[in-house]
Formats: structure tokens, C-alpha cells, sequence
């Protein structure tokens, strides 16, 4: 069984843009370009020895939330977490039109 959420504020930099993100304890990734760091087993518990960047791959909406869809460069763990208000709408965006062009009919 998955052990509960472990709530680490933790400020840091973008691995990816170089953005500075002011963490709240619930901060996973780049507000800016929506790349995280592989660094959980479970949310906040920064048990995970990999450290690999995970490229934002996908969005899913479901029951009135978005989430990203995340992929370790590293390993290929692949995770999803929930976006933000902070999130940037235009990273957002792009990530679901540049979906929507790859796929098939």
C-alpha cells in the first residue's frame, strides 16, 4: 500500500528552463515549462535515488482537473500530477496542441 503524502517545502531551480520556483510543500514542477525532477517513490517522500528529468508529455482532464502527464529521460518512470493555477496556460497549451497534431485517424 502506498504510504500518504509527505508534504517537503522546498524552493529550487528549473533543471530545464532555469526558472526559480518558490516551493509550498506541494510544488512537483516548473510552473514555467512544466518539467519536473524525478526524485519520489510517493508524492514528497524524496526517496527516489534517479534524479532524472521528466519531460512533460501529455494532459488529462478529468473530473474538472488537469493533469501532466510526466516521463523520466532517465529511467522512463512515467507519473502524473495535477496542475496548478500557477501553471503557465501558454506551456499548457502547447503541450495539448502539440498532441493533438501527432495523433492518428
Amino acid at each position: 500500500m502506498p504510504k500518504k503524502f509527505q508534504r517537503t517545502i522546498e524552493d529550487f531551480v528549473c533543471g530545464h528552463c532555469k526558472t526559480k520556483v518558490k516551493g509550498n510543500g506541494y510544488t512537483n514542477h516548473c510552473p514555467k515549462c512544466l518539467w519536473s525532477r524525478h526524485v519520489d517513490n510517493y508524492p514528497g517522500d524524496r526517496g527516489n535515488p534517479c534524479g532524472g528529468m521528466m519531460e512533460p508529455v501529455g494532459v488529462e482532464y478529468q473530473k474538472g482537473e488537469y493533469h501532466i502527464l510526466h516521463v523520466c529521460q532517465d529511467c522512463g518512470a512515467r507519473a502524473r500530477c495535477k496542475s496548478v493555477p500557477e501553471d503557465s496556460i501558454e506551456a499548457l497549451t502547447g503541450l495539448s496542441e502539440s498532441l493533438a497534431k501527432n495523433v492518428m485517424f
